[in-house]
């Protein structure tokens, strides 16, 4: 028997800006809805960073926006206008403080701070097991991805691993105008790596180490890759770091379920995680948009896929073959498509918004016979 319309295994990014959207909209106030996750959410554990053309639906929380992004690499650094985009930072305390202040004004939302053990949606019904305890909804949305998905020949699995360190200097060193983009010029000896740089005042930054590899590294080399980072490219000697923050997300062309039967799929578990970039927010925002508008149209929260995104998979797939077997280092392929292009043109390519005509524009500027060859191999 059905005791919640809706269950939302996950209080994370894709449960919360999903469950926001619905009640944004006013229509959902007499559904009996639960919330799932074992976390307090009451940290500042995490950073999203994110670009968008015009106000987005989570503006009035936006802690730093940035019309200009360096990009640097061995040999070539530029600073890009990257119009019509404003480049924006979410810390993860504000977004949660914001979405339960939301959430808790509704009395029909329940929290439930456990830990979820299995979902099933089956002829005996759609339900989360939680510990020993059964709890049956009509659908459930669920942002867990439980295991590393078994992958076939033309599939890769690569990590996007982070450590990042809040730093606070007792004199300007930063210019709060300008954020880092990307920054190349650290050793590449562990797989793609690269360093982003987000000031938030002449005397406060975020400075994140990032790498793009099959396997994690030890935390004393995040610290001593931040350490010599801001010596040697900052100059800043003298420092004190206030926060720190560390993550794991994978980058994967895994085609990942969208639904199982009345169990939807969002976030990184439903393949919403850019496979060549990692990057996940905005395509959070886009899939809850989705999703919101089909339960509104049609009372069913599924929705149909857009046909250009086959393109984009193929993009994807044909960069993580190429770094998953180390045919081209990523740092050259990323200076190739950053120096040779317009940052904005390029943002929107990894937005999964151009068109076919500008995509063959930007692409042919990588090198040409490594890249068709891959791109063979991941359609044959």
């Amino acid at each position: 028997m059905k005791q919640y319309d809706y269950i939302f295994t996950g209080a994370g990014a894709a449960g919360l800006s999903l469950l926001i959207r619905m009640i944004s909209t006013g229509r959902f106030s007499d559904k009996k809805i639960l919330l799932i996750d074992k976390a307090e959410k009451n940290e500042n554990d995490r950073t999203w960073c994110f670009w968008e053309k015009q106000a987005g639906f989570f503006e009035p929380i936006i802690y730093k926006k940035y019309e200009k992004l360096w990009f640097r690499a061995n040999g070539f650094q530029a600073l890009n206008d990257i119009y019509p985009y404003q480049y924006k930072l979410l810390r993860g305390i504000d977004f949660y403080n914001y979405c339960f202040q939301v959430i808790n004004s509704h009395p029909n939302i329940e929290w439930l701070k456990e830990e979820v053990s299995s979902l099933t949606s089956d002829e005996s019904g759609t339900f989360v097991t939680v510990g020993d305890k059964r709890i049956d909804g009509e659908y459930i949305f669920n942002s867990i991805l439980f295991d590393k998905p078994q992958l076939n020949s033309r599939q890769f699995y690569l990590l996007q691993h982070f450590k990042g360190w809040i730093i606070t200097t007792e004199t300007p060193e930063f210019d709060p105008s300008a954020a880092t983009l990307m920054d190349f010029r650290v050793p590449q000896e562990e797989g793609t790596t690269f360093v982003y740089v987000m000031p938030f005042s002449e005397k406060q930054a975020l400075v994140e180490f990032t790498l793009f590899s099959a396997a994690l590294i030890e935390q004393e080399q995040y610290d001593l890759g931040l350490k010599n980072y801001i010596r040697e490219f900052l100059n800043i000697g003298d420092y004190t770091i206030q926060a720190e923050e560390f993550g794991v997300i994978p980058m994967t062309n895994y085609h990942f379920p969208k639904a199982t039967n009345n169990i939807i799929h969002i976030g990184t578990a439903g393949g919403q995680t850019k496979p060549s970039s990692g990057y996940t927010f905005q395509f959070i925002q886009k899939q809850a948009g989705r999703i919101v508008e089909s339960l509104i149209r049609t009372g069913s929260p599924f929705y149909e896929q857009s046909i250009a995104q086959k393109r984009f998979d193929l993009y994807d797939s044909t960069l993580l073959n190429i770094l998953y077997n180390e045919k081209l280092q990523g740092a050259s392929i990323f200076t190739e498509l950053f120096q040779k292009n317009k940052m904005s043109e390029v943002l929107e390519f990894l937005d999964n918004e151009t068109s076919l005509a500008q995509e063959l524009r930007l692409i042919t500027v990588l090198p040409k016979r490594v890249f068709i060859q891959a791109a063979i191999e991941q359609l044959f």
